[in-house]
């Protein structure tokens, strides 16, 4: 009988609550506009020979590096993050490895490691702040990977450079994974600083602020020699044609990117106040979501905005999360539908006596 390997006979399936999803779709932290019209115009370009050969990633991948002022020996780009921490994963992890994880945070960090066989170290700070003296005192010459969402995801909160630099520096047998889906929210990022250790990787995604969930595109950058080994695991064509073809031209519009981001962070501000006058404990973000705690009527809460054509997400089984839901913020219109419809539920539900009491 053909079986398996034991540890993924252990894992646990990740499915994502994707099916109907017809509102307001503020509950997968995507881009709530869109993408730039310039990809649109430049897919609508491509022709029958474009997509009956193989991808070719490299051109692509020169260009992304110039915009990041790098070398594009440095870089791989990958479909989405997901096969980014993939890759890392294979590279670096064998079976008895450990692997630290600061949860709660992105589900697939664990999902993968445990693929490769590897042993799964929790750290959790209390009311969600970095723990960066447990992480420390977890590491041992067993740890090959060190996965930290800056900011992380659902929490919202961010890391220092030094800190990450302090952890990198403890582990150099280890390697340190930045995942950085959010710096355009946060605007704070280790590719700005000279390189210092090799055992660094950061990962970026075009799936928020550019706006392309929808063709899985992100990067992992790292010093030149680890970043072929990275590339050794990885297939040629793993990027499909289509998003190798637009992402120059996300690239190029600057100002849209940059627009919908401040218009996110402003948002941001704006969700945040009224949370606050809602009498609802919410934590401080700096992505494009803000995590807030509702109580034992979650399920209930994210029903009556749902009911109102909103989609947020349910947290509840995060760890330390226990009736937290999150909201996406978006654009300035988005975000008034949300105040409005929180709200009517809040007050329906009597949310704001209950928090309060």
């Amino acid at each position: 009988m053909l079986e398996a390997r034991a540890a993924v006979q252990k894992l646990r399936s990740y499915h994502p609550p994707l099916a109907g999803r017809q509102g307001l779709r503020l509950d997968f932290n995507e881009n709530t506009v869109g993408c730039s019209p310039r990809v649109l115009a430049r897919m609508r370009m491509l022709d029958a020979e474009a997509l009956a050969r193989y991808p070719d990633r490299e051109p692509v991948e020169r260009e992304v590096a110039r915009v990041l002022g790098l070398d594009a020996a440095q870089l791989l780009l990958t479909n989405g993050v997901d096969e980014a921490i993939h890759l890392l994963c294979s590279t670096y992890l064998e079976a008895g490895d450990e692997a630290i994880i600061v949860v709660p945070t992105f589900a697939m960090y664990s999902l993968f490691a445990h693929a490769a066989g590897a042993q799964i170290v929790e750290v959790r700070g209390a009311d969600f702040v970095f723990p960066t003296e447990e992480l420390l005192a977890k590491i041992s010459e067993r740890t090959r990977l060190i996965a930290v969402a800056n900011p992380n995801n659902p929490t919202g909160a961010a890391v220092s450079e030094e800190i990450l630099f302090q952890i990198a520096e403890a582990a150099p047998q280890a390697a340190l994974l930045v995942d950085e889906a959010y710096f355009e929210f946060h605007g704070e990022t280790l590719l700005s600083r000279p390189a210092r250790l090799s055992n660094i990787f950061v990962a970026r995604t075009f799936s928020k602020a550019y706006g392309l969930a929808g063709l899985r595109i992100g990067v992992i950058v790292g010093e030149a020699q680890p970043m072929a080994m990275v590339r050794r695991v990885a297939s040629p064509y793993n990027v499909n044609a289509i998003a190798l073809a637009v992402l120059p031209e996300a690239l190029r519009d600057t100002a849209y990117v940059e627009h919908y981001a401040a218009e996110v962070r402003r948002n941001r501000d704006v969700l945040q106040q009224e949370l606050s006058a809602l009498g609802l404990h919410y934590w401080p973000s700096r992505g494009n979501f803000v995590l807030v705690r509702v109580g034992p009527a979650h399920e209930e809460f994210v029903r009556s905005l749902r009911d109102r054509g909103i989609l947020v997400r349910d947290r509840n089984s995060d760890p330390g999360c226990e009736g937290a839901v999150r909201l996406t913020v978006g654009s300035d219109a988005h975000t008034q539908t949300l105040i409005a419809a929180l709200r009517s539920v809040v007050g329906d539900l009597g949310l704001r006596r209950e928090v309060q009491a």
